[in-house]
């Protein structure tokens, strides 16, 4: 029974990139970032529900990828929202009911650890909720409107990552909200109902790939992890 899942949203235009075509499809190591993403949920979780949420308009265009790559790997299909939010609830509601845990993940994060999408499937049945952090490195200081800064302590922050592994119960109630400008991860969606989330350990590999600089890091990335197979 395939009591888990995987959303993974690739709504975006790629615009910091500068080129023609979104993040999510350039390659990386000869294969598209976003196959990269749903490949590592399959290994992982070999009988996981895999859901791809992308702009309706995109479709077509993953179908030729999928084609040119010889891509099968199981999953499903949904359209995406106008913002991260309305995206992610369109997944949820996609869920099968067989579904009791989920992990929202950004398709642009090809690098997620193993070891992190097992544990924050662990830690939501047992909490309710796993968040993905890494502890920052450099130092830090808060702006404040009237153009000053102060130090703060880095100790006490943690740099967000995906998956936001969840229970689908508790989860799909906390989109079930109207939203609102603070709701910037799934994190902050299922705070908004009091609940507390759990922090796990991410992996620092766990990159967002936004920029240019970011695809040669990525390409770097992913040709060592080839080696070291």
């Amino acid at each position: 029974m395939k009591n888990k899942a995987a959303i993974i949203v690739a709504g975006g235009k790629g615009l910091r990139m500068c080129g023609p075509i979104a993040k999510q499809y350039l390659p990386v190591a000869g294969l598209p970032v976003l196959m990269h993403t749903l490949a590592v949920f399959n290994r992982v979780v070999p009988a996981i529900d895999l859901i791809l949420v992308l702009p309706a308009s995109d479709f077509p265009y993953w179908e030729e990828l999928c084609a040119e790559y010889k891509f099968t790997l199981p999953h499903r299909v949904v359209s995406g929202g106008n913002s991260r939010f309305q995206s992610v609830r369109n997944g949820l509601e996609a869920l099968t009911t067989e579904a009791i845990l989920v992990a929202i993940h950004d398709g642009v994060r090809p690098f997620v650890s193993d070891q992190v999408i097992l544990e924050s499937f662990v830690e939501a049945e047992r909490t309710g909720s796993a968040v993905a952090v890494v502890a920052l490195k450099d130092s830090i200081r808060k702006l404040r409107d009237d153009g000053k800064s102060f130090f703060e302590e880095r100790q006490y922050f943690r740099l967000v990552q995906t998956p936001q592994t969840f229970q689908v119960e508790k989860i799909k109630k906390a989109f079930k909200v109207t939203e609102l400008q603070q709701f910037t991860d799934d994190a902050t969606v299922y705070e908004n109902q009091g609940w507390q989330v759990t922090l796990i350990p991410g992996n620092v590999e766990n990159i967002k790939i936004t920029t240019p600089e970011d695809m040669a890091y990525a390409e770097f990335i992913a040709l060592r992890k080839l080696a070291d197979r």
